[in-house]
């Protein structure tokens, strides 16, 4: 990480609020590609199957108030730049006052950021997602998908167990027919560690 970056404040609330690239807007296209995939809590006027061209979703963001602690955070996604990559989730047509919520929701590191989102079924519009950039204090940074698994097997937060986010992903990302080795090679780390778990248990 260059050492002349602004740092990023772990929450993000008033930085987003000072984002206005869709002002006067009735309404706005969101990308998910993590825990909004699978857990839409708020009103929605449609949502459908989308990606994202040229960024990867990478288990690489802290998670100080959801799947983790101050003390202990757990790990949960962002996306990273990657050329030619294709990144799939789902996009929501949102209110703007939708946006308090996800806010708050999504405060722990993540800007608001414009983006072209692709459809499934075709077409594109321009958009916003929820990034958490290598700048922001809660990023963790890159690590092994074993050592990710490792890392994830032992956090829990207000949310619930870290475990518990990941494998609804790696769920989700199925039922939409989409590959993501990985999510899926940490998902079967994860499944390892818990049969291991679960043997050492029997055994003492």
């Amino acid at each position: 990480m260059s050492s002349n970056k602004t740092r990023v404040g772990a929450n993000t609330i008033a930085a987003n609020k000072l984002m206005d690239q869709f002002d006067g807007h009735h309404s706005v296209w969101l990308f998910g590609y993590g825990s909004l995939i699978y857990k839409a809590d708020f009103p929605f006027i449609e949502r459908r199957p989308a990606s994202i061209a040229n960024w990867t979703r990478r288990f690489w963001q802290g998670s100080h108030d959801h799947r983790g602690t101050e003390a202990a955070p757990g790990r949960v996604a962002t996306i990273v730049p990657a050329d030619g990559a294709v990144c799939h989730g789902m996009a929501y047509l949102v209110a703007p006052e939708v946006f308090v919520h996800l806010d708050y929701r999504e405060k722990n590191g993540y800007l608001r950021l414009t983006t072209a989102i692709a459809f499934e079924e075709g077409g594109q519009v321009e958009g916003l997602v929820y990034i958490a950039t290598d700048d922001n204090e809660a990023f963790l940074g890159a690590a092994s998908e074993l050592d990710i698994a490792h890392h994830i097997a032992r956090s829990s937060g207000p949310s619930g167990p870290n475990s518990e986010y990941l494998i609804h992903l790696a769920m989700a990302l199925r039922e939409l027919g989409k590959d993501d080795p990985h999510v899926f090679a940490i998902e079967e780390h994860l499944a390892q560690l818990a049969a291991s778990d679960a043997s050492d248990m029997k055994t003492v």
